[in-house]
């Protein structure tokens, strides 16, 4: 057999081969395969990385290493991959910084809000996975579920790519750095400081809600010098601390900034 009949057989097999491989993804994968190509603007070479990356520990699946497959792995990975695509960022973009000044600066910008928020506007809840109902999830599953799917880009397509998608999604549009000087990141801890500084005594009672309800809920009261300034309730036992002490920001925020 000549070389260019062997090479047209070999070529016709690769062909009948990929048709294959095609049709035996289901109209599900598929659906899932577009949404992922929507959200990311690129097509995932492996779509199974993506599917780990929404699906929650209930719904009890299992790999073939018989460990059980949730995004939580994923969401540590791509945690991690922000902390070093943001630090590299302000690193290049404030050359006249010191550390300090660049971790806080790194912290605002991953803060749960504003992934939390950046995961809701790509809409990653309706891509989960699960036998508990969206409604019994907390507000961090969207910043979880960012985390998660920015550590599948890198498992699927390297670091440039990851950086790339990190870029295009959270530095170019939410990145202004004269506006996150000034952005508070913890309200409870400026509380502290600011009652430590003007020697007021600083406390948080916080406890968890009777309730038939399917969720847990968490009161908090906040206390400075012993009297309620403020009163919150949530689904986390932090949550519930740091709206208290947003609400208790606010209250003070006339005498903080005269203070301060």
């Amino acid at each position: 057999m000549c070389a260019c009949k062997k090479n047209r057989n070999v070529i016709f097999r690769m062909n009948i081969l990929q048709k294959i491989l095609k049709n035996s993804r289901t109209e599900e994968d598929g659906i899932f395969f577009k949404k992922i190509y929507q959200i990311t603007g690129f097509k995932p070479k492996k779509l199974e990385i993506y599917e780990r990356a929404f699906t929650h520990s209930s719904v009890h699946k299992i790999d073939e290493n018989g460990r059980v497959i949730s995004y939580e792995r994923l969401e540590f990975l791509g945690d991690a991959m922000l902390g070093s695509v943001i630090a590299a960022y302000l690193f290049r973009e404030i050359p006249n910084q010191d550390e300090g000044y660049l971790t806080k600066m790194r912290s605002k910008i991953v803060s749960r809000d504003n992934l939390n928020n950046l995961g809701k506007q790509l809409g990653l809840i309706e891509l989960v996975t699960s036998k508990v109902s969206q409604k019994h999830f907390g507000e961090n599953i969207y910043g979880n579920l960012f985390e998660a799917l920015v550590g599948a880009i890198y498992l699927d397509r390297g670091y440039l790519t990851c950086e790339k998608f990190i870029s295009k999604k959270l530095i170019t549009p939410y990145v202004d750095i004269e506006k996150l000087e000034g952005k508070i990141i913890s309200y409870k801890s400026l509380m502290i400081e600011w009652c430590q500084k003007h020697k007021k005594q600083f406390a948080i009672r916080v406890e968890e809600e009777k309730s038939a309800e399917a969720q847990k809920h968490f009161s908090a009261q906040l206390l400075i010098d012993g009297k309620i300034v403020s009163k919150a309730r949530a689904t986390s036992k932090k949550r519930a601390e740091e709206t208290a002490s947003k609400r208790a920001y606010f209250a003070f925020q006339k005498e903080i900034q005269l203070k301060t």
